[in-house]
């Protein structure tokens, strides 16, 4: 039996993973700024590449060493890669005047950053479930609701420390968060009861053995998915100073915007399933995504009022596709299901990678943002009509947050 102090460290390692995940896109004016780092957009875009490849390298290899090691030991690892990748960011902020060493600290640090997501991400959502088994959906749905309002709370920390002048506070508060985590966890067991059924363990299916072609339209889905969130995740706040205008403290909120109508468009139409079938939401929400990209693309310059409620409106057009992404896929392809979560998340961030890192050499080369938010409305165009052949005559799914077991995933991300 599952103790509070348990599911309350749960929680608040969901905030914390949040608030770390979105440090690097949060400071993203900061990396820029000839002030600090003075990185060039290409360079801030291959930041992200061995965060992505460390992230994709983790989730997969997470599942094997869940069963050796357990989760709570893959659960602590990925923590102390955050805590690790927050010292290498604040190290990096000392030595900015030698431009080759601060860079190459800050591409450890995302790369550390990834191998904590992929880690700890998955062992939280099995947590969650194990520590709540009467209520599992409700469990994973509360988890990623607060790893969610982790990522709003960091661009609200950037704009807080930097109006102080000392944007270092943000890794600051995060790895003393994290070492907190660290002592309170080792305190608890944190155990994950196996829960096999005889017929599972003895029967092993064999359809799981290949990869159903019917995954690589959903797999074909999270990359176009990854695109878009990140197109308005890691390239909001430089679109909305370069293009709109809009000082370092209105560009923070537009990225607080986008994460919080995230969250709350996740919880708000995970309510209104019971009359809305989750199959329409699915069709409907690209669409809608395409809608705020076009806004964004079109505004003239000083409208950043307008920014702000663009990138607002965005955060609910991304809110519920990949939770739903999962749960399609798990329903569908049950002979499957088991890796349907973690092969959905790693082409997510195949997506990621390609926005992150895509998007600065085409700005340095001359493209403008607004070039790029046009471009990404025909992506989330393309993602609507992706959702015709994966959810149409399909029953909705019993619940948003399936039973997923060791491969489950935030949907933001993480966050993303």
């Amino acid at each position: 039996m599952a103790t509070r102090n348990e599911i309350r460290v749960v929680h608040v390692a969901g905030v914390v993973q949040g608030i770390a995940l979105v440090t690097f896109p949060a400071a993203g004016t900061v990396f820029t700024n000839p002030r600090y780092y003075n990185l060039t957009s290409a360079q801030y875009g291959i930041l992200f590449l061995p965060q992505v490849i460390a992230a994709i390298t983790a989730s997969v290899l997470g599942a094997d060493l869940s069963k050796r090691l357990g989760t709570k030991r893959v659960y602590l690892a990925g923590l102390a890669a955050d805590l690790l990748s927050m010292a290498l960011l604040i190290v990096s902020s000392l030595l900015t005047s030698n431009k080759p060493l601060a860079y190459g600290l800050l591409l450890s640090a995302t790369a550390s950053l990834g191998t904590g997501f992929g880690l700890a991400v998955p062992a939280l959502n099995t947590l969650a479930a194990a520590l709540s088994p009467a209520r599992v959906d409700r469990s994973i749905l509360v988890l990623n609701a607060l790893l969610g309002l982790g990522t709003v709370l960091a661009p609200v920390f950037v704009v807080l420390f930097v109006g102080v002048g000392f944007w270092q506070g943000l890794p600051l508060t995060s790895a003393s968060l994290l070492v907190a985590l660290l002592v309170a966890s080792l305190r608890l067991p944190l155990r994950v009861q196996a829960a096999a059924s005889p017929a599972t363990a003895t029967k092993p299916d064999r359809r799981t053995a290949a990869i159903p072609p019917r995954f690589w339209v959903y797999a074909g889905f999270a990359v176009l998915y990854g695109i878009c969130e990140t197109v308005s995740g890691n390239w909001s706040q430089l679109d909305m100073t370069r293009e709109l205008g809009a000082s370092t403290t209105v560009a923070s909120l537009a990225l607080t915007a986008f994460w919080a109508m995230v969250t709350a468009g996740r919880v708000l139409f995970a309510e209104v399933q019971r009359w809305l079938p989750p199959r329409l939401i699915y069709h409907f929400l690209p669409f809608l995504l395409a809608g705020a990209f076009v806004i964004v693309a079109v505004l003239p310059h000083g409208e950043v009022g307008l920014g702000v409620l663009a990138f607002g409106l965005a955060g609910v057009g991304c809110s519920a596709l990949l939770p739903l992404t999962i749960s399609f896929g798990q329903e569908e392809l049950t002979g499957f299901a088991t890796r349907v979560a973690g092969g959905v998340i790693a082409f997510y961030q195949v997506g990621y990678g390609i926005a992150a890192f895509a998007v600065g050499p085409l700005v340095d080369g001359g493209v403008r943002l607004s070039t790029i938010y046009g471009g990404a409305a025909v992506v989330a165009a393309l993602m609507g009509a992706c959702s015709v052949p994966l959810a149409r005559r399909r029953p909705s799914p019993a619940a948003w947050f399936p039973h997923l077991g060791h491969t489950a995933m935030n949907a933001d991300q993480a966050e993303v």
